[in-house]
């Protein structure tokens, strides 16, 4: 039986056509990897990562209020404290937090004959984990989220508690919403009161009615616009626990900072009703001492 007879040239052609095979192969999968940095570089170039936020640690929650705008915020008869009762009256006391360059907080008490008084202060710091979200568009997210479930109105903020309010009617609704919740007889109510007596500066009842409930009353839930970069103010009147509280609440941002502050009075006597302008007053001058503070 004959031998076939072998071809060096038929050899030489199949390796050369394996070895172009294989090189169309590794060619395509070089590509496609190659494409996939070039996109990521690509993105990289034309996509830096955001800017951080310009705060990178918090400041000490409790010694960031001065001690006279403490002091103004929880009136009573120092005469009756001792030095050690009232520094630590006045120092506040620091919330418990893991990482304080993330958040920090600081709360006041004080009880009185007339009522109790509380502040609270929360600070966060906000980081963004999403290279293309910097810090301080997570913390508008953050901040536009708690405005929502304050159901604070949209638009432009109002002018200063002493300047007379263009939201009037707010303020009318916000009555009639009272007087809804009140023939439910339950749930808080917001800005709103029907005439009785309020609370002077001092923490004792006046005969003011609730100015909020006032068609000219200019202290309504709303956006506030000169304070830090976004804020807002609320206020709620709650008749429905064993005593009657107003809580007002500041909340503001300044770059990838959020501020909560709270303020809120308390009072056993149910026909003594806290004064609204009063409590947001002294809220807004704080808030507005933090956000220089701050800024600093």
């Amino acid at each position: 039986m004959p031998r076939k007879s072998f071809v060096p040239g038929a050899a030489v052609v199949a390796a050369a056509a394996l070895a172009v095979g294989l090189a169309g192969c590794s060619g395509g999968s070089g590509q496609d990897g190659s494409g996939a940095d070039a996109k990521g570089g690509s993105a990289a170039s034309s996509n830096p990562a955001a800017e951080p936020g310009r705060y990178q640690t918090l400041p000490e929650a409790c010694g960031l209020p001065s001690r006279s705008a403490i002091r103004g915020m929880l009136p009573g008869d120092d005469k009756s404290l001792s030095s050690a009762e009232a520094d630590k009256l006045y120092r506040g006391q620091a919330d418990i937090t893991y990482d304080t360059d993330r958040r920090v907080g600081c709360r006041w008490t004080r009880e009185t004959t007339a009522g109790t008084r509380h502040i609270g202060l929360d600070i966060q710091r906000v980081v963004s984990y999403d290279g293309a979200v910097s810090d301080d568009d997570k913390a508008q997210e953050i901040y536009d989220s708690k405005a929502q479930a304050a159901q604070i109105p949209s638009g432009a903020g109002s002018p200063s508690p002493a300047s007379p309010s263009p939201s009037t009617p707010k303020g009318a609704d916000k009555g009639a919403d009272k007087a809804k919740g009140k023939d439910k007889g339950t749930g808080p109510v917001t800005n709103s009161a029907p005439d009785a007596k309020d609370k002077d500066a001092s923490g004792s009842p006046s005969q003011s009615s609730d100015p909020s409930a006032q068609p000219s009353g200019s202290t309504a839930p709303r956006a506030l616009d000169d304070l830090a970069d976004d804020a807002f103010l609320n206020d709620k009147l709650v008749t429905a626990d064993s005593g009657v509280h107003r809580d007002v609440t500041v909340v503001f941002r300044t770059s990838n900072v959020i501020v909560t502050l709270t303020y809120d009075q308390w009072s056993t006597d149910k026909t003594m009703l806290p004064d609204s302008q009063e409590l947001q007053d002294k809220a807004r001058s704080l808030a507005g001492e933090l956000s220089d503070s701050l800024s600093e």
